[in-house]
């Protein structure tokens, strides 16, 4: 079974709308859960976190 890699980059900011990090996408909340997260849910956090990073991309290009 593939094992979920953390998406953190090393540049935990903060300073994203809602609390989400610049580099990741996660709320320091889910930073801190990541390890004892299920596969399902950190399934589903990816998802999530690609949507947050597209967000967060098109307001930092305007």
């Amino acid at each position: 079974m593939k094992r979920n890699q953390s998406p953190c980059i090393d540049v935990c900011d903060f300073s994203a709308p809602k609390g989400w990090c610049l580099g990741c996408g996660r709320t320091r909340e889910e930073c801190q859960k990541w390890k004892s997260m299920k596969p399902y849910d950190k399934n589903i956090l990816q998802k999530e976190l690609n949507k947050r990073m597209s967000k967060i991309r098109a307001k930092s290009t305007k």
